[in-house]
């Protein structure tokens, strides 16, 4: 017995002190993992033509062109907005209309929004004196959030990066993962199967859904920064956290649409909405050409997947949560229809 728990707690502090290292990198390796198995039957098919080592080196620098400059783009836009807006409510430059007649009417919160909404019309800083509280943390998270997306950035290119190499070794990977589930289940068939449904989970839900969102959300983009929306970029990042969430992009094109033809001419407004009107409907293009089945996962997994890995890890847990918590979901289901022995 002693020594069988000297073996023990050497083989947990051997775990404590390799988690301590890994931990503050385990979204990103979470990522590189699951680019890793989407982008590999990609890599299959090009292993004939250009061999192992080069397609994966094809694969990784083609992923690092493609998203890095939008991704610049999108972040310079982003950051700079998020922190315009903060500036502009620490030197209470913001200016508001006063408040719609309609809204002194509405019932429970009607008369408090109403007052609130006219104290900061006429004085900002005695509104921000006397509710600055209220949105201290919320501007803070904000600024935080800012900051990040240039960590953000550079994790998405190290990512590809590291899933180029995990792509170059995809067979040894594949197996260490079959002969650890071997030890677990105790069945090499059981094994084999839960890769295999792992597998097909990450690219049912990271190229149906997320996959879709992401080129979705920079199409809009391309038009927001093309006729020259203000907030382009935060209204893209909007853009694709509805689409992950697989909310109709409709709610926010349309606003968007209705301020184009009110502030611009009639011709770049009619080609703005001929642009979201295919990106809108390019989705049921995509799905087919990306995936051949799609799992099906409930939207409140996708949802909290998107919310928490934000709030977790910004810009790089809105991919990585959803794919996280869909496959953790289907192996629970998977688990819970085995009948005990």
């Amino acid at each position: 017995m002693i020594d069988t728990a000297i073996r023990v707690g050497l083989v947990g502090v051997l775990a404590f002190a390799c988690a301590r290292i890994v931990l503050p990198f385990i979204f990103l390796l979470t990522w590189s993992a699951i680019l890793a198995v989407m982008l590999y039957p990609l890599h299959l098919r090009l292993v004939p033509r250009l061999g192992n080592r080069e397609s994966a080196l094809l694969i990784g620098l083609t992923g690092v062109a493609l998203m890095l400059g939008p991704m610049v783009i999108l972040v310079t836009s982003l950051a700079t907005s998020l922190y315009s807006l903060i500036s502009s409510f620490q030197s209470q430059g913001v200016t508001m209309p006063q408040p719609p007649l309609w809204l002194d009417g509405a019932p429970l919160v009607g008369k408090k929004l109403t007052e609130i909404w006219s104290l900061v019309a006429s004085n900002l800083p005695a509104a921000l004196t006397k509710y600055g509280h209220l949105v201290s943390g919320p501007l803070a998270w904000f600024a935080s959030f800012a900051g990040g997306l240039a960590i953000g950035e550079l994790s998405f290119v190290v990512s590809f990066a590291i899933a180029a190499a995990l792509i170059a070794r995809g067979r040894d990977a594949s197996e260490f993962a079959r002969r650890t589930l071997e030890r677990v289940t105790g069945s090499d068939a059981r094994a084999m199967h839960l890769v295999q449904l792992t597998a097909a989970t990450i690219r049912g839900v990271g190229l149906g859904v997320v996959g879709v969102a992401l080129i979705q959300s920079l199409l809009l983009g391309v038009g927001f920064f093309v006729i020259g929306i203000q907030a382009a970029g935060p209204l893209t990042l909007i853009a694709l956290l509805l689409g992950i969430m697989q909310v109709p992009l409709v709610l926010l094109t349309l606003p968007i649409v209705i301020y184009v033809f009110y502030s611009e001419v009639t011709q770049p407004a009619v080609l703005f909405l001929i642009w979201n009107i295919v990106v809108g409907l390019s989705d049921n293009v995509l799905r087919p050409l990306l995936i051949g089945r799609g799992l099906e996962v409930p939207m409140p997994i996708i949802l909290i997947g998107v919310l928490g890995g934000m709030i977790v890890d910004g810009l790089l847990g809105i991919f990585v949560g959803p794919v996280l918590l869909a496959v953790s979901y289907v192996l629970l289901l998977e688990w819970l229809q085995q009948h005990p022995n």
